[in-house]
């Protein structure tokens, strides 16, 4: 799961970039296209399936393949995706994270149209524990790994991660949609974001 500090305008070439929260808006623009947006739920509803159906074999292990494929799908797709949707272009380096972290501890976090530097690492995290869970699941299924310890225990504590990450991650969404005045799980639904006057 890049984009320079400067002030956003409205074209779509500078959707990641910061702006100040202060700012009235204009409208909303559209920022999660149908791709993302449908990958974000069904992503939600595999993984929860798969995690509270585990007393059900077939059904933990199909809802487990369907989050492996979303997984596998996303990954390139940060690659060669639209712009908006590129790892590239919203996965920003430490210091960019480190300012966004300490503006929103003081209550003034910059304004991002895409996903903040914060969020997108906890997008990149969750790919990449997801990716462990559900492959470490994969080679529980085949004669070579079958009841092999180590494999469970990644299995296990990695799907558990999953879940505390997607608390921190809904934490973070709540705190946002507070202080930015507005409503992104709402926006990851229709994709649309207020847009703020360049």
């Amino acid at each position: 799961m890049e984009a320079d500090s400067s002030s956003i305008t409205t074209t779509s070439s500078t959707l990641a970039a910061p702006v100040s929260s202060a700012k009235p808006t204009s409208g909303s623009v559209r920022v999660w296209n149908p791709f993302i947006r449908v990958f974000h739920w069904s992503l939600v509803i595999a993984f929860f399936t798969s995690y509270f159906g585990n007393d059900d074999f077939t059904v933990h292990n199909t809802a487990g393949y369907v989050v492996l494929g979303l997984v596998l799908l996303r990954i390139p797709w940060g690659f060669v995706g639209p712009k908006n949707d590129r790892f590239a272009h919203f996965v920003r380096g430490p210091w960019h994270t480190f300012r966004y972290l300490i503006n929103l501890f003081r209550g003034r976090p910059d304004h991002h149209l895409g996903h903040n530097p914060a969020g997108a690492w906890m997008i990149v995290t969750l790919l990449i524990v997801l990716l462990v869970t559900t492959l470490s699941g994969v080679l529980m299924t085949t004669d070579a790994y079958w009841g092999n310890a180590f494999v469970e225990d990644v299995h296990y504590y990695s799907s558990d991660l999953v879940l505390v990450l997607i608390g921190g991650h809904l934490l973070g969404v709540l705190v946002s949609s507070v202080l930015h005045r507005e409503n992104l799980i709402l926006a990851m639904f229709t994709g649309r974001k207020r847009q703020p006057l360049p």
